[in-house]
């Protein structure tokens, strides 16, 4: 088995030039600043705006400007969308629009689940009731598609929570449930379907990531319990596929060219043109819910005992296990320079030195609230949210 070291020059992924957070866990779905600026050693809550009812998705910052989603009402079916002002909190503007699709769910999630996504001129939020929506960044509306009047049977009784990303120009959205599942791409112009493919038959919460190769169009990497499937975003033809089964709750990281899929373990993937190289698997690496994380040279792995294990990129190689506070862990770490951030379903942020001997839990901060989605992270701030509440912790 080759190392994937000999191929990081080659297909180191593009960075951004930005620091914007335009889609759920950030760039391509890494879960890392884009401009890796540390926030501060000592953190506190900036402000604290109020929201008015269920939502598992992360906040999305594009510029100066924080867009959130939240469902309200007896059966979750008035939909919202926020714009806050980063520096202040302040609320820019709030829509609000009717459910046209079932919104029925578990009561641990809710029909704002899936998190927006950005091209820096839009943002796009999709529902648990397959209702999608377009606008600019002032709030003006651009289209919108009730996507169950569509494909009536696209629905899943549990909720759904998959993230759309924006990639070569398009909007992919996926409906993967037990009936009729699908993945689409979206012409961000007009809300029309430039391809649909159909997905497996399976209840799938976990989201894509977008894997770009220096010099290379960006792939969609679609995850389900079949594996990983690579499509291209214009046309939704299939690049790559890896079929050895992944998670259908936490997604896949990636760093420099490689995929940590969370499969078998952790599977170590390289997509070399049509095919996908294998070049290392760790089976004792089980995420629990929580999305792993490539920071540096290292993995880093929350399973179900609410444990962080830091193993090695090269090889998986366990190098340590810290215990953090709080468990049970819905959301996923974010990070920047040295420092991972994650937050307990009990509300305990935790800011965590990933270069301390054995790792290092060096701050907690205690929201007060239930919390069960991912930060954002952004300009050496975190944007973290509850049901009632979005932070700005700086």
């Amino acid at each position: 088995m080759k190392s994937p070291f000999a191929f990081l020059a080659m297909v180191g992924l593009t960075t951004f030039a930005h620091a914007d957070w335009l889609q759920f866990r950030g760039p391509n779905g890494a879960s890392i600043a884009a401009d890796n600026k540390q926030p501060a050693d000592a953190l506190k809550v900036a402000w604290t705006a109020a929201l008015p009812g269920r939502g598992l998705s992360a906040p999305i910052i594009v510029g100066d400007k924080v867009f959130i989603t939240a469902a309200s009402g007896p059966s979750q079916e008035t939909l919202h969308v926020f714009c806050f002002n980063a520096s202040d909190g302040s609320k820019l503007w709030e829509r609000t629009m009717r459910a046209t699709g079932r919104t029925m769910s578990h009561t641990k999630t809710c029909v704002a689940a899936p998190t927006p996504c950005s091209d820096g001129k839009h943002v796009f939020a999709l529902y648990s009731s397959n209702d999608l929506f377009a606008f600019d960044l002032d709030g003006n509306l651009k289209w919108l598609r009730g996507l169950t009047y569509d494909y009536a049977n696209a629905s899943n009784s549990l909720g759904m929570s998959q993230s759309p990303v924006v990639a070569g120009g398009a909007l992919v959205v996926q409906s993967e449930n037990d009936s009729e599942s699908f993945a689409a791409g979206i012409d961000i112009a007009t809300g029309r379907n430039k391809w649909k493919i159909d997905r497996p038959k399976a209840a799938n919460w976990s989201s894509a990531i977008v894997y770009q190769a220096k010099g290379q169009e960006p792939v969609v990497g679609l995850q389900s319990s079949k594996g990983l499937l690579g499509v291209d975003p214009q046309t939704g033809k299939q690049v790559w596929n890896y079929g050895e089964g992944a998670s259908t709750i936490p997604s896949s990281a990636l760093s420099n060219g490689v995929i940590y899929a969370p499969s078998n373990g952790i599977t170590a993937l390289v997509p070399e043109g049509s095919s996908v190289s294998q070049f290392w698997r760790n089976d004792k690496l089980a995420p629990g819910t929580s999305s792993p994380i490539a920071l540096g040279d290292h993995l880093y792995v929350v399973n179900k005992a609410g444990v962080v294990i830091q193993a090695s990129i090269k090889d998986g190689a366990e190098n340590w296990k810290l215990r953090l506070e709080g468990p049970p862990f819905s959301g996923s770490p974010v990070g920047a320079g040295k420092m991972l951030y994650i937050v307990s379903e009990r509300g305990t942020f935790q800011s965590i030195d990933t270069t301390a001997k054995e790792g290092s839990v060096t701050q907690t901060i205690a929201l007060g609230e239930t919390v069960l989605t991912t930060p954002a992270i952004d300009d050496g701030a975190l944007y973290v949210r509850s049901d009632g509440k979005l932070w700005k912790i700086q």
